[in-house]
């Protein structure tokens, strides 16, 4: 006996944006499931080897593939699953490593994926084939490029061993401060996704915040301090308005501290170098960097040198 269902549906992680490059196979080993798992409890129940597809995607999605198929077989039917298991898998992927190119990076560049599946039953196998086409904001040239001028000014700026946490992350912000201006042009241009990338920031020197925070987060990590980027609402001191905004934590000696190269940049001022969280208004981080997300990350209440 032989069945086929299709299905379509689509996600965003941050924005839509355009697909390059060639396809992916991902071949999971066959695993049995012998009643309903949640699956953000365990992803093995899917998949026996699991750590090397969530590696295998991380790899695709840096090198900028157009689509990635994943198929596997199960004794069950959990098709109701396969859009929450890519959502999963795509968080899985998209988590902290030790690259600087991955991680937030890494999520700051992929504006989400579109996503096809099918399954079809054979005697009692279900044959299941998912394909995701994520939605890259830069390509692999741009990449490359921008990886050549993280090493230029790490250089440049004398960054090595010799420094102290602080002076590794002065001089970064302070060049990011110095060449970066907020990309005016494209502000209101929902369609120009390059603007969010470290690659605007970097090579053509305008960003939108998410721009600057990737940038920030590309050359800290680089240069071997902690560093994430942070979203959620930010409301201007200045004109009272608020939008959504991004921003980073960066680690200092052990201890994490707020930093808006944004804001700074535009409004001409280090109001928002190494702030703590009771010292940074006008920030409202999303919920998914509270509770937990506080326990792991030793942020400061207050500002750099106040204890120090």
């Amino acid at each position: 006996m032989r069945t086929a269902l299709f299905a379509r549906a689509a996600a965003c992680l941050l924005a839509a944006a355009m697909m390059t490059q060639t396809g992916s196979d991902i071949y999971a080993q066959r695993y049995s499931a012998k009643y309903h798992y949640d699956v953000r409890r365990d992803m093995s129940v899917y998949f026996k080897n699991s750590d090397e597809v969530i590696e295998k995607l991380r790899t695709r999605l840096k090198e900028k593939y157009r689509y990635v198929t994943i198929e596997y077989v199960s004794q069950s039917d959990n098709m109701q699953d396969i859009e929450e298991l890519v959502r999963e898998l795509m968080g899985y992927a998209l988590a902290e490593t030790d690259s600087p190119d991955e991680g937030d990076y890494l999520a700051c560049n992929t504006g989400g994926y579109t996503l096809e599946y099918s399954v079809e039953q054979q005697e009692s196998d279900f044959v299941y084939s998912i394909k995701i086409n994520p939605l890259c904001y830069t390509t692999p040239e741009q990449e490359q490029m921008v990886s050549d001028r993280v090493s230029e000014i790490l250089a440049i700026l004398g960054i090595d061993d010799t420094l102290s946490d602080y002076e590794k992350v002065r001089r970064i912000y302070d060049h990011i401060y110095e060449n970066v201006s907020f990309d005016i042009i494209h502000i209101k241009n929902d369609n120009y996704h390059l603007k969010s990338t470290a690659y605007a920031a970097l090579i053509n020197h305008t960003a939108a915040c998410q721009g600057y925070a990737a940038a920030v987060y590309r050359l800290m990590r680089s240069a071997g301090i902690g560093c994430r980027v942070l979203t959620g609402m930010a409301t201007s001191p200045k004109t009272g308005e608020s939008e959504y905004h991004a921003w980073n934590i960066v680690c200092i000696d052990g201890v994490y501290y707020n930093l808006d190269a944004t804001w700074d940049c535009v409004n001409k001022d280090h109001e928002c170098f190494l702030k703590g969280s009771e010292d940074f208004p006008g920030h409202k981080e999303d919920d998914k960097f509270t509770g937990d997300f506080k326990k792991q990350y030793n942020i400061s209440k207050t500002s750099y040198g106040k204890d120090n």
